[in-house]
């Protein structure tokens, strides 16, 4: 649902266009219309993104967005006596006058057969608003680097082309591993330990305190349990019905509510919205007259990520409409299907449309809530899964964690994740890996229940999984649902985030099995992806990748936290901040002081705040509360006024003084 913390990006700087540093680049490029192999004098090759511009400079090539402002250079380094080395001569042949002292540089898992990777962080001012990262490759003797320098809005909004042109970076006569064609391994003893020895020894390494999984093959669930404890300090153990936030693995499922409904022949997939819920509306009419029921849940309108205005303003008393205003008063930064662009408001009027149709007389919350019980958790047999915040917390569950400044596992506060209540369809479920299972074993079944009887027509539950829009080289998103043949065979999955849980849920057809893990920790993330790749490795004897996935992960995870922990000063030493301040999409902010520390008070949450000078000179207070840690909130004037600038990738809200 949401990414790590609250703070969406912020590794950013500006840039000097491309075209001013290269002098002798007098050449307009021109944009591919497809997505083409490029071959460097190294001989290593990648794809470039469709809609991109590409030029050649000395020792390779530089990519450039349709908008201009951001741009991704591949330049071979043919000798080089360290990954910072060769970073720093690529950047030369780049752009010389715009390089910077490299932040924190970590290593990373040699994979598509290089013989080490490094990537390089670089000190950013957030008032930059802009983005700067390098991943230096090596095989043999020769480096390839590449630069990503440029706008942080464009790099969100263009975050799969980007993906594409940086996973497809593979050196000469490299054969990616490939699982296509080979028969999967049953799930026996052996290989089940084999997956529950990855996640005990993960969760030592990320310091997870609970997690559940669960194992479906051939339509037998053959494990399902816990790991680890519920609660700190306590003796209460986690198992394979212990609850725990699945954030946006609800959204699968409010798709499977729409697609019943299509079954029932109420909607079509491509009617217009607005057909069926007259009062949707998206920016202007002539947007809103474009978007289709599938358009809700397809990543693919063009739609950027919206979420500060619930995660800072969202109260008890938010009511399930509050979705749709925020919706009219948003506009697409992208054309349709143009560009993959995550939007968890969009996904949350699917579920209430979905709702409302069965049962148009009552409040949508409660339509929608009345409706998933009936048609899916009910059905299912899911008895564990919940939208009650208060029957979840009251019984058996896995309370949040996430690493402190110090990268130690602190208690992540429960606030913020009520903001998602009045949102559920994007991510408000509790479940648990006994109940996920069963969802999962549906979609192997592709819809019909145990009992022989259908759940969901093959037909629109399939309909989920086709692709609306890419996200890198093998992967797509269709309707809540993503599919990844990275490794040759399809793997059908989707992730969940919320604030100390971090979730995935996976079905591989072919094998005819399925996954589900649930995590305790903000860290579960750095473990989603290896257990996706571990679950594949024991099925298809892969190439043991996954265990040095996670400690690769841990490491970086723990540097760049102690990397930034020096600029922090704790209590804040910022000075001059007023007592109250005001925004129109926020709400207020309150400052106060306690015991010698400060802290910052939005509706949603409150979060003690350090004070930090940033390389522009300002100076800002970044919340430092776990799961909450690293938001800046810029210290400025206007008009006379104190003010308060926070951002997301592609939204400014500047706090005024009350």
């Amino acid at each position: 649902m949401i990414l790590k913390s609250l703070m969406l990006a912020v590794s950013l700087f500006s840039l000097t266009p491309i075209h001013a540093v290269h002098a002798a680049d007098t050449v307009t490029p021109v944009a591919v219309t497809t997505d083409t192999p490029e071959v460097l004098p190294s001989g290593a090759t990648y794809t470039l993104a469709r809609d991109w511009s590409v030029h050649e400079i000395n020792g390779g090539m530089v990519a450039e967005a349709p908008e201009g402002d951001l741009h991704l250079a591949t330049i071979d380094v043919n000798s080089a006596t360290s990954a910072d080395d060769a970073a720093a001569k690529a950047w030369d042949l780049y752009a010389p006058t715009d390089r910077r002292k490299p932040k924190l540089t970590t290593p990373r898992p040699p994979r598509n057969g290089w013989d080490e990777v490094a990537a390089i962080d670089y000190e950013v001012s957030p008032n930059e608003k802009a983005y700067v990262f390098v991943l230096a490759k090596r095989k043999d003797k020769q480096w390839t680097v590449q630069i990503l320098d440029g706008s942080e809005a464009t790099a969100e909004k263009r975050g799969a082309a980007l993906q594409l042109m940086t996973q497809t970076l593979r050196p000469k006569g490299y054969q990616r591993e490939n699982f296509a064609g080979r028969r999967a391994h049953p799930l026996n003893a052996t290989r089940i330990a084999a997956m529950t020895d990855f996640v005990t020894a993960s969760m030592k390494e990320l310091g997870i305190p609970g997690a559940s999984i669960a194992l479906v093959d051939h339509g037998k669930v053959v494990f399902e349990g816990g790991f680890g404890v519920r609660e700190i300090g306590t003796s209460d153990k986690v198992d394979a019905h212990t609850l725990f936030m699945i954030a946006s693995n609800t959204k699968g499922m409010s798709t499977l509510l729409l697609a019943e409904r299509v079954d029932a022949g109420q909607v079509r997939w491509d009617e217009k919205v607005t057909n069926v819920y007259p009062a949707f509306r998206l920016g202007s009419d002539a947007t809103t007259s474009q978007v289709l029921i599938r358009h809700l849940v397809c990543a693919c309108t063009g739609l950027p990520r919206k979420d500060f205005e619930w995660l800072f303003n969202t109260t008890p008393d938010t009511p399930a409409t509050e979705t749709f205003t925020q919706l009219a008063n948003t506009q697409p930064t992208s054309g349709f299907g143009e560009v993959f662009q995550y939007n968890n408001l969009m996904a949350t009027a699917a579920g209430y449309i979905a709702g409302h149709l069965l049962y148009p007389d009552m409040e949508l919350g409660a339509a929608y809530d009345r409706a998933m019980q009936e048609r899916v958790f009910g059905p299912l047999g899911m008895k564990d899964t919940t939208f009650d915040y208060a029957r979840a917390l009251a019984g058996n569950h896995a309370a949040p964690y996430a690493y402190t400044i110090d990268a130690t596992v602190g208690a992540v506060p429960m606030q913020p994740n009520y903001t998602v209540r009045p949102y559920r369809p994007a991510g408000g479920a509790w479940s648990s890996a006994h109940d996920m299972i069963l969802y999962v074993q549906n979609e192997l079944t592709k819809g019909r229940l145990p009992n022989g009887k259908r759940l969901i027509s093959e037909q629109n539950l399939l309909e989920r999984r086709k692709p609306n829009v890419p996200i890198g080289e093998d992967s797509t998103y269709g309707m809540g649902l993503e599919v990844d043949a990275t490794w040759g065979v399809p793997v059908v999955h989707h992730g969940g985030s919320l604030f100390g849980y971090k979730s995935d849920i996976m079905l591989v057809p072919d094998a005819e099995v399925g996954a589900v893990l649930l995590t305790s920790s903000d860290e579960g993330q750095l473990l989603l992806r290896p257990f996706m790749r571990r679950l594949l490795e024991v099925l298809y004897d892969g190439k043991p990748e996954a265990a040095e996935n996670v400690a690769s992960a841990a490491r970086a995870e723990r540097a760049a936290i102690l990397e930034e922990r020096p600029k922090l000063t704790v209590p804040s030493t910022a000075i001059g901040l007023a007592g109250a301040y005001s925004n129109r999409d926020l709400g207020f902010l309150h400052v106060r002081t306690a015991g010698g520390h400060t802290y910052i008070d939005v509706p949603s949450w409150s979060s003690e705040v350090a004070s930090r000078k940033n390389d522009d000179g300002t100076v800002s207070v970044s919340t430092i509360a776990p799961g909450l840690t690293g938001l800046p909130f810029v210290i400025g004037t206007k008009d006379g006024k104190k003010t308060l600038t926070v951002r997301d990738s592609q939204h400014e809200y500047v706090y005024l003084e009350d």
